[in-house]
This record gives C-alpha cells, structure tokens and sequence, in this order.
C-alpha cells in the first residue's frame, strides 16, 4: 500500500512538471511562428506603396506584441518548472 501511494505522488509530481514544460514549448513555438508573420508583413511592406505599405507595418507591429506576449509567458512557464 505505502508502495502504490508513493508511485501515485511521483505520478503527480511528475505529470504537473510534464505539462508545465508543454506549456514552455507550446508559447515559445508561437512566438516564434509570430515573429515569423511580422518578418514576412515587414518584407511584404518594403515592397509596396500606401496605402497597403501602412497596412502591413501595423500588421507587423501586431505580430510583434503578440510575439513578445507568447515569449514572456514561456519564460515565466519555465521559471514555474519544478527542478
């Protein structure tokens, strides 16, 4: 019995610091496919004349805040990883 409670905790223990690390990995892809989008508006941008030029800047700097949003909570989930 004190054998199966202790398999249970270190079953616990170990699948909140498995989803903790999803959590890391998920965000930090996110910002990276964010940062992706605003590369691309930005190029997408250089090559046109307004009105559109203006469009994609601002879809770029939208990009860039969501991009920097996704990188500041994989940061923080990864500070939350048990070690």
């Amino acid at each position: 019995m004190k054998r199966f409670v202790l398999m249970m905790a270190v079953c616990v223990a170990s699948g909140a610091a498995l989803a903790q690390v999803g959590t890391t990995v998920k965000e930090g892809a996110d910002a990276t496919a964010e940062k992706a989008k605003q590369v691309g508006d930005q190029t997408k941008a250089a090559m046109e004349s307004q009105p559109n030029k203006s469009i994609d800047k601002a879809k770029a700097q939208v990009h860039k805040a969501k991009a920097h949003s996704h990188a500041k909570a994989a940061k923080d989930a990864a500070k939350e990883v048990p070690k």
